[in-house]
């Protein structure tokens, strides 16, 4: 480690602070340009004191072992819960993405229609000397030519482009390239949003050989903050929830991403097409993750109890079989059992010549996923249970026996009660991860099949896959401020009964 001290050592402190302290300012840049002013400071504060840490003398070494740890913690812990709680009280959902200036400026943009009298263009995208998007057009009724840049239309003169058999443009003016091929292509959701700015409202694209003049249907009041609808008067006022809206209840799109309080754990518990979901789903996963504890539990005793024996002939080869399932990389086990339960053509139904819809009636797809994770946590609880009996002193089994205890007084008054001391801890664990246990959910049945009341919610769902339908796969759409909401309730569930579980397994300790 000398190789590391004096000049060397200080050289390389040196680099790694300058690449930290560069890493700073560019998150810096982007902080400060977003206007993140807490941030930034946070930001700068944590960054000198690093620097003050790493240049001062001997007397700070424990902190300067204990700054990386305590970074980690809050990016990969802290700072995502933060962020989760945060989102659980906006209503960041599919529609309500944008800031209120972006929304405001998509509603303008989506508000642009045809007016009767409207001129339509022949149009081709080009390339200005500066590389910017720009329109060519040809007004189809006059004949006259434009190129038309997000600044305006600009006249150009009569012979300017040259057209081709069937009114197409061929030609650019000097300083402008077509965009053809494949780069035209890609082109496609640029040029959808690309508007001319004209006096009574915009020319778009249609297509790419085509333009029209388009008036605004809605006028935006930045005093009042409000929209109007041109052709009748109705009003869309701000709500206060992140939309424009009438007094009918008609919603202009997009809305924008704002804070609304409580609103989403209100709806989780009082608006019924969200309870009555989450209270279906909240009862199937208590009962899939006590299955599958309790079954494991029993299963890996059972099983333990048989391999403890001494005499029990080719013990090692039964061990090694019977562990091979918490060898298996988890995800590819439920997958292969994906394919073992086909209906169709899966194994199982083919050995027991039966045809049983495993995974695709619900209450087979229960007993499905029951099974498979059954299946792979009786290893852990093999295991675990071998462990613990092999730790209980043999001399307390010999009392019992010498008190004429049998083999199932002994197990219930002697090896249980000493078995849970160790064991209890681990089961609320695995509790708690089944619980969550979304790998073996939705790798095998993901969540479905789909429940009689058309929720997102299937039937096998458990709460982690719910949150996570109602984040990425709602039938309307994303719903990332419920989904957080969710996923809220679900720590304080599960914090609320590992909690209540270990001060209840506390009492075991007594029998020491």
């Amino acid at each position: 480690m000398s190789v590391f001290s004096g000049v060397v050592g200080l050289a390389i402190k040196i680099a790694l602070l300058a690449v930290v302290n560069g890493v700073a300012v560019w998150g810096g840049t982007v902080l400060a340009s977003d206007e993140k002013w807490f941030a930034l400071a946070v930001l700068v504060a944590a960054t000198l004191a690093i620097d003050l840490i790493y240049l001062s003398p001997r007397r700070a070494i424990p902190l300067k072992f204990l700054v990386p740890g305590t970074v980690f913690l809050i990016a990969f812990q802290i700072v995502p819960i933060v962020y989760n709680v945060n989102v659980g009280f906006t209503n960041w959902s599919t529609g309500h993405i944008l800031v209120k200036s972006e929304a405001i400026a998509g509603i303008q943009r989506n508000s642009l229609g045809p007016p009767p009298d409207g001129a339509a263009y022949s149009m081709a995208p080009a390339r200005n000397a500066d590389g910017n998007l720009v329109l060519l057009l040809v007004d189809d009724t006059t004949g006259e030519q434009f190129v038309g840049s997000e600044d305006g239309l600009e006249p150009l003169g009569r012979d300017s482009l040259k057209l081709g058999e069937f009114g197409t443009i061929e030609t650019p003016p000097s300083g402008y390239t077509l965009v053809t091929g494949a780069e035209l292509l890609r082109l496609d959701t640029e040029l959808s949003r690309f508007t001319v700015p004209t006096e009574s409202g915009a020319i778009r694209s249609e297509g790419t050989e085509a333009a029209l003049e388009l008036a605004p249907t809605l006028r935006y009041d930045r005093v009042r903050d409000t929209f109007t609808r041109i052709e009748d008067g109705t009003t869309f006022r701000d709500n206060s929830k992140g939309a424009f809206v009438a007094a009918g209840g008609e919603e202009l799109e997009p809305g924008w991403r704002t804070n609304i309080g409580l609103a989403n754990f209100s709806a989780v518990l009082t608006d019924p097409l969200i309870r009555e979901p989450f209270l279906r789903v909240f009862l199937w996963t208590l009962v899939f993750a006590a299955s599958i504890v309790l079954v494991s539990f029993a299963l890996g005793l059972f099983l333990a109890i048989v391999l403890n024996k001494p005499t029990l002939r080719f013990r090692r080869g039964y061990q090694v079989v019977l562990i091979v399932p918490y060898a298996l990389p988890a995800f590819l086990a439920v997958l292969v059992w994906g394919g073992l339960l086909n209906d169709d053509f899966g194994v199982v139904n083919n050995a027991l010549h039966t045809n049983i819809p495993w995974l695709f009636d619900p209450w087979w797809a229960r007993v499905s996923v029951i099974a498979v994770s059954v299946w792979l946590t009786v290893p852990y609880f093999l295991l675990v249970s071998l462990g613990a009996l092999q730790s209980i002193p043999s001399e307390l089994v010999e009392a019992a026996r010498v008190d004429g205890g049998g083999p199932f007084a002994i197990l219930r008054r002697v090896t249980l009660p000493l078995l849970l001391v160790v064991v209890a801890p681990l089961m609320i664990a695995s509790f708690a991860l089944n619980f969550n246990n979304f790998v073996n959910i939705y790798l095998l049945t993901a969540g479905g099949p789909p429940s009689d009341d058309q929720s997102v919610a299937g039937a096998t769902d458990i709460l982690i896959t719910y949150t996570y339908k109602l984040a990425f796969e709602a039938g309307k759409g994303n719903d990332f401020g419920l989904a957080c909401a969710v996923s809220i309730f679900i720590f304080m569930i599960v914090a609320s009964i590992s909690g209540a579980a270990f001060w209840k397994t506390g009492s075991l300790e007594n029998v020491r």
